[in-house]
């Protein structure tokens, strides 16, 4: 496997920056996650790795020698596409054999490198079918085992899971990860689904318009958000933001409602801030807390998601473990640990936490 080095990064069109000066190290054997919404960049970004388009600036450095001028077909990696990108005329065995054998690569390695891809994906059974036989789950392994078939030094992965259902989904997420894990593989996988980034990797690096806003392990990414994109942008459903204005030790929300907050509001004093609550972090309470109206109700089963509006405040979303029976229109008091608040300064930076009594 390899390790990857960006160095400042730089894309243009023409007159038009895509991608700002991206810096980023991937170790050997580590699954890393490009996530962001549509047109941030990530799938540019993958493809100046793979060597399909040019880097403007900067240096892409693979197991410390620098790939800028070296093309695609000889840096060693290994990409699957949104599309399965099959020959529809081929069978699954010719499908995965076919790049080997452009190689020059002996019979007797290419029977061996298909058996095992084979093998490590399920899909032996399939290997004299023709792609339209297959399922898209299958196709998906299929355009899988081209790239194990080749021992590529990275694997690139552009949104491979998008064109499946949701189920299949799910599935394909496991399957992906326990492939990593017996591969010991270097993995850059590139999705728009905050989900898949969450379970899938190791690292998650989240773009918006070109530029990192932040990378880190899924569960710090969550926990303690750079700023309030990233806060918004992980986890589902999405953080609940309140405008503010500390008091001391406190913030005064909208509505005139005081609220606790761990969290260090001396380099805000005065000044406007927004307060982050993730739904799951918001409870009902007897009495107190902030008020507001039920406007919708969803019963999930093992959770309940309560859609509330304050005139003050706006709408909140909040979820709920379990069942819980409220009707639309009820007025409900919500609370929360203080621990549990981000505050995002006028520049939408998260202020850190400080601790609280007894942590």
């Amino acid at each position: 496997m390899s390790d990857l080095v960006l160095s400042s990064i730089r894309k243009s069109f023409g007159t038009v920056d895509v991608i700002h000066g991206v810096d980023l190290t991937v170790t050997d054997g580590e699954f890393v996650v490009f996530v962001g919404p549509s047109g941030c960049g990530k799938s540019t970004l993958l493809r100046i790795i793979a060597g399909l388009e040019a880097c403007t600036s900067g240096d892409i450095l693979l197991d410390g020698r620098r790939v800028n001028d070296v093309a695609a077909a000889d840096r060693g990696l290994a990409m699957v596409f949104q599309s399965y990108a099959l020959y529809p005329h081929m069978s699954v065995r010719q499908n995965l054999s076919f790049g080997l054998e452009n190689a020059r690569m002996s019979k007797a390695e290419i029977t061996q490198r298909v058996g095992e891809a084979a093998r490590m994906l399920r899909i032996e059974e399939l290997l004299e079918r023709k792609p339209r036989q297959l399922s898209g789950g299958q196709r998906q392994r299929v355009a899988i085992g081209r790239a194990i078939v080749r021992r590529p030094g990275i694997f690139l992965l552009d949104e491979p899971l998008s064109n499946l259902d949701a189920e299949l989904r799910v599935a394909m997420r496991g399957e992906l990860a326990s492939l990593h894990k017996r591969l010991a593989a270097t993995m850059i996988y590139v999705t728009h689904d905050q989900v898949e980034a969450m379970t899938m990797a190791d690292r998650i690096v989240v773009l918006r318009g070109g530029r990192v806003e932040q990378i880190g392990p899924p569960l710090e990414l969550y926990n303690r958000p750079a700023n309030r994109f990233v806060a918004g942008f992980l986890g589902a459903p999405r953080m609940n933001f309140l405008a503010a204005r500390p008091a001391g030790r406190d913030l005064i929300l909208a509505d005139g409602t005081r609220v606790p907050v761990a969290v260090d509001l001396a380099p805000v004093a005065g000044q406007d801030v927004t307060l982050g609550i993730r739904p799951q972090h918001l409870r009902p309470a007897d009495g107190g807390g902030i008020p507001a109206t039920a406007t919708l109700v969803e019963q999930l089963g093992s959770e309940t998601v309560v859609h509330a509006r304050s005139d003050a405040l706006g709408a909140l979303i909040v979820a709920v473990p379990g069942q819980v029976r409220l009707a639309d229109g009820e007025t409900v008091h919500l609370a929360f640990d203080p621990a549990d608040a981000h505050v995002f300064g006028p520049d939408d930076r998260a202020l850190p936490h400080v601790e609280t009594a007894g942590a």
